[in-house]
């Protein structure tokens, strides 16, 4: 087996306990604070816009390990087509990351607790930040065949 293969396998194992990890995450908040939305005691469309975070995240990562197992196939597609389905991949699994980092400051201001609430914020606009700077340098670099290259993107 070889390295791009192994790392390729790696991401389908990582984003899989993401996307279930992130569904725990999800039923938790709808076990939790569900009651609260019933009742009133919380902003119902914080609370909904949370659950779309949430959900979007989820789905995010299930995209990255469809990608990744895509991209672990190895002879059976080219370089380039490989490089693509990696790059998607890794694409999908920063809007999981992403969004999964924002949803606590969401839940935090649902529950109105706006000072902690503003500081995960503050951390995840750090956080959003950091990623625009370095995960151009990090992500799959684009790989060009005859057949592949037209349809990279």
């Amino acid at each position: 087996m070889d390295l791009t293969h192994e790392l390729a396998t790696s991401n389908v194992n990582r984003a899989y306990s993401l996307a279930g990890t992130s569904i725990a995450i999800f039923t938790f908040m709808l076990i939790f604070l569900y009651p609260r939305f019933a009742s009133g005691e919380i902003n119902p469309l914080l609370f909904q816009l949370t659950l779309v975070v949430m959900s979007v995240a989820t789905f995010s990562f299930a995209f990255a390990s469809f990608y990744y197992y895509a991209s672990s196939l190895g002879s059976r597609i080219d370089d380039a087509e490989q490089a693509l389905y990696s790059r998607r991949g890794d694409c999908f699994w920063l809007l999981g990351c992403t969004l999964l980092f924002l949803d606590p400051s969401l839940i935090l201001l649902s529950v109105k607790l706006l000072a902690v609430a503003s500081l995960w914020f503050v951390l995840w606009l750090t956080y959003v930040l950091f990623v625009i700077r370095y995960f151009p340098r990090v992500e799959t670099a684009r790989k060009s065949s005859g057949r592949g290259a037209a349809r990279a993107g």
